[in-house]
């Protein structure tokens, strides 16, 4: 018991030390929870409840898009633009029922 107890005190240290990387929200959590959502430029898009977290995922997220989106520019001869569009029609299509995509009308729930 005291050797179980230990390791709970050890563990909720670690995470105390650590709150950015145990606690910190997956694209997945933080789409179906309202927080981002997709928008037609192809980047995600901050919903509702900014925090340093949710800034945090939304600009990681996106400057991966970007690179991704001028990788496929530059292999396909094309203008980024294109395909930033081409990648949000397809996000905003397959964006589950109940998420947030945003259009003329600002944030929905698809």
């Amino acid at each position: 018991m005291k050797h179980t107890f230990r390791a709970f005190l050890i563990t909720l240290s670690m995470c105390m030390l650590l709150p950015g990387t145990l606690f910190a929200l997956s694209l997945d959590e933080a789409k179906a929870t309202g927080l981002v959502g997709e928008k037609g430029d192809g980047y995600l898009g901050i919903v509702s409840a900014s925090s340093p977290e949710i800034q945090a995922l939304v600009s990681d997220v996106n400057g991966k898009r970007k690179e991704r989106y001028l990788e496929i520019a530059k292999k396909n001869g094309t203008d980024p633009r294109s395909v930033e569009q081409i990648a949000g029609k397809k996000a905003i299509e397959n964006t589950p029922s109940g998420q947030f995509i945003v259009g003329q009308q600002g944030w929905t729930k698809k």
